[in-house]
């Protein structure tokens, strides 16, 4: 399980975009947000660093929770 903190992800649509972002990278991806703490867990087997790149790409940096 993969956890980031994605301090810009504020609202239902941030977490909206954030899902698809990490969903467009692996479609498989089990992904659970929890808005009010900024944080997204994600179930899957690629590398985190492809999961980084993505949310940059996309205006969502994030860091390990």
């Amino acid at each position: 399980m993969l956890n980031f903190y994605i301090p810009k992800m504020t609202c239902g649509g941030c977490a909206k975009s954030v899902t698809q972002a990490l969903l467009s990278v692996d479609p498989k991806a089990r992904i659970e947000t929890n808005l009010a703490a900024c944080e997204v867990q994600v179930e899957s087997v690629l590398d985190e660093d492809v999961f980084f790149a993505v949310l940059n790409e996309v205006g969502f940096p994030a860091r390990r929770a």
